[in-house]
């Protein structure tokens, strides 16, 4: 068994020995599991799984102890799990399917999983239903075969959350992802009386590492509730009362939070909302976060800390800890990356970064300095400064990847819609400057967006849009000869009209 798991699972044997009554995990009110009960749930798992018939292993399940029983029993038989995360749209979790090769999912939510399998032409082998603690779990054996080796020693595989409509799937091993787990434990000083809060799915490389693993390492406790009842819902849905409720029962010391969920948080203690008492870390990242929101939770005493990293190097490279902190920065690199910089300072990492994508059958990356497409610098003090992105790509404040190519391409399939250009870098929805087809109607163009954004994740969709002055072309600089948007031209042009529409319809409190 490779070392990153024997990690894990063998802080979970020493505990269900030393402080076997301990809770490990906690779900709803009533359902906490100790760790000597978290141990035997794990083998009780591994028996039900065929590791015979298992190639890799779905998992399209909400929150919850069931989801990190059968993540963790996965892990005991060696098994590539993916997990397939409920804002990805259909198309996106077929293709992730197909790509890995996955032939057993396992879903809390069966009768959605198995209406979009059947939608979308998936043959279902068998179904069989089983309880991992008080969930009832369907087992789907699907008829998928491998289109793609995996890279030697894949353990898991992330899926972006769309840079495309078919994202590539991320392949780690044990070893890398047991290596940030244990920087993340020294960094962060976890302890066995932590607890916990996961308000990100769990499908989430970050929450997987910091709101499983770290704990688990620990000895501390996993506070793992259902999306809504942690007032998530889809992607971008979010119901303040609900998180601030769970933050202050569940007693979290510590969490895990988007730009976005910050500012939802900081706003409404700013309006009232008693602070989450037990808070002691409250970690962000996923997109940048405005200095100026970190200095709000400052001046009301929230302790927050940012850092940065990316699925291709095991999420998180560098972080900001109560030790070495400086507002602005992304943190100093944990102890198991090396940094380097190259053409146009983009930054370079090494120590922790993927086996390669899958269909990508070498090992090389692991060697490699992994290119972010990120570009930034190393202050005199060793804190890492993130500055620009060499791609176009942007990361909505929920922390979701959108490639705006890929939207425009959909909106322009459109008879009403010549061009079009997407913005949203660090903004909770999307906005698009549209120029429209000859004679179509701003009526045509609202019925267009809202059928195109039926196709799309919620994240990737158009929530405002504004009418261009002219076409993008290359005489006003709007446009490359060979057709491409000139992106920061455009921006430039219409900013002051897309800023007064995040202000018209700005974030509301619940």
């Amino acid at each position: 068994m490779s070392s990153q798991y024997q990690s894990v699972l063998n802080s979970i044997s020493h505990f269900s020995v030393h402080s076997p009554n301990k809770a490990a995990l906690q779900g709803r009110a009533t359902e906490t599991l100790t760790y000597v009960e978290l141990a035997v749930s794990i083998e009780l798992v591994t028996y039900r799984l065929n590791k015979a018939l298992v190639k890799v292993l779905g998992l399209a399940m909400d929150n919850s102890p069931a989801w990190a029983i059968a993540d963790l029993a996965a892990m005991e038989l060696n098994l590539p799990v993916v997990p397939l995360p409920y804002f990805f749209s259909a198309e996106q979790t077929i293709h992730a399917i197909d790509d890995a090769g996955i032939n057993v999912v396992l879903s809390d939510q069966p009768i959605l999983f198995k209406q979009m399998l059947d939608e979308c032409g998936k043959k279902i082998l068998q179904e069989k239903q089983y309880l991992i603690e008080d969930k009832i779990i369907t087992e789907f054996t699907l008829d998928t075969k491998n289109i793609h080796d995996l890279p030697k020693d894949t353990a898991k595989i992330t899926y972006t959350s769309g840079t495309t409509g078919k994202p590539k799937g991320v392949c780690l091993d044990l070893l890398t992802l047991n290596r940030v787990a244990l920087s993340l434990l020294d960094a962060t000083k976890a302890m066995p009386t932590d607890r916990h809060l996961s308000i990100l799915p769990l499908s989430t490389l970050l929450e997987n590492i910091a709101g499983l693993y770290v704990p688990l390492l620990a000895g501390a406790t996993a506070i793992l509730m259902p999306s809504a009842q942690v007032g998530l819902s889809g992607a971008t849905g979010l119901n303040i009362a609900a998180m601030m409720e769970a933050l202050s029962a569940s007693r979290a010391t510590t969490t895990v939070l988007t730009p976005e969920l910050l500012n939802a948080l900081v706003s409404a203690i700013e309006t009232g909302y008693t602070k989450p008492p037990y808070l002691r870390f409250v970690a962000v990242g996923g997109a940048s976060v405005s200095p100026q929101l970190l200095n709000r939770a400052a001046a009301i005493d929230l302790p927050v800390y940012e850092g940065y990293g990316l699925s291709e190097c095991a999420s998180v490279v560098a972080l900001n800890t109560p030790a070495s902190r400086k507002i602005g920065s992304v943190g100093k690199p944990l102890p198991h990356v090396t940094i380097k910089f190259g053409g146009y300072d983009e930054i370079l990492v090494k120590g922790a970064c993927l086996l390669g994508y899958v269909g990508d059958v070498s090992n090389e990356q692991t060697t490699q300095y992994f290119p972010t497409g990120d570009i930034g610098h190393l202050d005199e003090d060793g804190y890492l400064y993130i500055t620009a992105r060499k791609k176009n790509q942007f990361i909505t404040s929920f922390g979701r990847n959108v490639a705006p190519e890929w939207v425009e391409r959909e909106l322009t399939m459109s008879p009403f819609i010549a061009q079009a250009a997407v913005f949203g870098e660090a903004k909770p929805w999307n906005v698009a400057i549209i120029v429209p087809a000859k004679n179509a109607t701003p009526a045509e163009i609202d019925i267009a967006i809202a059928n195109i954004n039926q196709s799309l994740p919620d994240y990737a969709r158009v929530s405002q849009w504004i009418l261009a002055g002219v076409p993008f072309t290359p005489q006003n600089n709007q446009l490359t000869a060979n057709g491409r948007l000139r992106r920061i031209a455009i921006w430039q042009q219409y900013q002051e009209r897309i800023d007064e529409i995040y202000k018209g319809k700005s974030y509301a409190v619940l």
